[in-house]
């Protein structure tokens, strides 16, 4: 059972890019049980309603958009369709990525390219074409990044690269932006059950059992655990937190990759 109440958004409104799936639209769901009216957003139409259905299904109130986070024009679109049909935006969480796991000789340029522009750049469009919707002062802004942030992997220098960027690009955005007050700052889950990283990092029983040995406190984490602390930075209990970059990953990070994800 959540700590926390469920009328902790009430009359406040969440975009959620990437939230079709995993992670993603666990936080969708759960800012829609407390009380946000949220917009999913996801490259697949069909999957973006089947996500706002189920939040509406489930007592929430929720719409769907469909757009590439790499397309500034259509990110634009969604998020002035999102406050004209709810208001202002007091959450925004930009939580599409790309990986593949891979060796940067047996890459190409234009996989090395993807990842960057679905992670980073996809987060800049997010945030830039938000503020002009976001309520301020008020607004919180979750970037979702990865230990590869600031832990070299083996086959991730995409993600490194591109994660890195989220992380400089929150703390840049909590400087510049505080003043409006509006708080940036970034969510680093760790390896997560029954997510599409997960299954990719680590696709075999011997690959999850050592995945699993990896993190101190000896299981893989929920979506709703990451989606709890996204709460949490979306409330008054967090009204001094920006420019973080919050760990929640039962201390995987601590220990490192290893070499459970070659």
């Amino acid at each position: 059972m959540s700590a926390f109440r469920d009328d902790l958004l009430v009359g406040k409104t969440a975009f959620v890019a990437g939230g079709t799936s995993g992670i993603n639209l666990a936080i969708a769901q759960r800012l829609a049980r407390a009380g946000a009216q949220v917009t999913v957003l996801g490259r697949n139409a069909e999957k973006a309603q089947r996500a706002a259905e189920g939040i509406a299904a489930a007592g929430g109130v929720a719409a769907h958009a469909a757009a590439d986070v790499r397309d500034y024009g259509a990110i634009s679109a969604a998020l002035a369709e999102h406050r004209a049909r709810f208001g202002e935006i007091d959450v925004l969480v930009n939580g599409a990525a790309g990986n593949f796991p891979a060796p940067a000789l047996g890459m190409s340029s234009n996989g090395f390219r993807a990842v960057v522009e679905i992670d980073l750049l996809g987060s800049f469009h997010g945030c830039r074409a938000a503020y002009e919707h976001l309520r301020k002062p008020g607004a919180s802004v979750i970037n979702i990044s990865a230990a590869q942030a600031f832990q070299a992997a083996p086959l991730q220098s995409h993600v490194c690269a591109a994660k890195a960027g989220v992380d400089m690009l929150t703390r840049c955005l909590a400087i510049e932006w505080g003043a409006a007050g509006v708080r940036v700052n970034s969510i680093t889950p760790g390896p997560i059950d029954d997510t599409e990283g997960m299954r990719r990092l680590a696709p075999t029983d011997e690959m999850r059992q050592k995945a699993v040995a990896s993190v101190p406190l000896g299981r893989f984490g929920r979506a709703d655990e990451i989606a709890e602390l996204a709460l949490f930075l979306c409330t008054e209990s967090a009204a001094y937190v920006t420019g973080a970059v919050l760990v929640c990953d039962g201390g995987h990070s601590l220990l490192g990759f290893g070499s459970w994800a070659t």
